[in-house]
Order: C-alpha cells, then sequence, then structure tokens
C-alpha cells in the first residue's frame, strides 16, 4: 500500500501514513501527543490545524466541517478539523494557535 507524507511543523517531524488515512492515524505512530484530538468527530475544535502546503492533498473540507471552522473563526481557507482529513499525498501542517 502507497504511504504519503505530512510534515508537521515547527520542527519538521516527518511521518509516512498509509494512503487516504485520517491524520487521527498519526497517533499510531508516535507516542507523543503531535496533534490534539478531543471527539474525532468534528465537533470539537481540538485539532485545528493550519495547512502550509499540499491542501489538495488533505480532501475537502465537507459544508459541516465549514461551518464549524467559521464558528471559531478559522474559515479563511488555510484552516482545517485533521480529524476530518484524509491523506492522499504529502502535506505540511501545524498546530493552530489557540
Amino acid at each position: 500500500m502507497p504511504h504519503n507524507k505530512l510534515t508537521l511543523m515547527p520542527g519538521r517531524i516527518e511521518i509516512l501514513l498509509p494512503e487516504g488515512s485520517c491524520l487521527t492515524d498519526i497517533e499510531n505512530e508516535r507516542p507523543e501527543q503531535l496533534i490534539p484530538f478531543g471527539c474525532r468527530s468534528g465537533a470539537c475544535g481540538a485539532c485545528v490545524i493550519e495547512v502550509l502546503d499540499g491542501a489538495a492533498s488533505l480532501g475537502e473540507p465537507d459544508p459541516d466541517e465549514r461551518d464549524f471552522l467559521e464558528d471559531l473563526g478559522r474559515d479563511d481557507g488555510s484552516h482545517r478539523l485533521a480529524c476530518q482529513c484524509r491523506l492522499a499525498g504529502a502535506a505540511t501542517v501545524r498546530v493552530a494557535q489557540q
């Protein structure tokens, strides 16, 4: 199965995940919590990330995710809920500042 690279900033931490993996799967690859996850269903906002490169590799946000990001004031197009992203190519992200 092909793997894709997710790079987490600031530290340039590179993680290989199988094609189509949800970003919550990074918890299976690394012992430390690199992205905070709460509900894992797009309802809590704990996993807001800023996409620095490779937005197309994370799929399109659905209307519910867009609405929730708007409620959080993160509707500028560069933010996503990590739990709603499926990796289909290389991407670089960082945990959004609260």
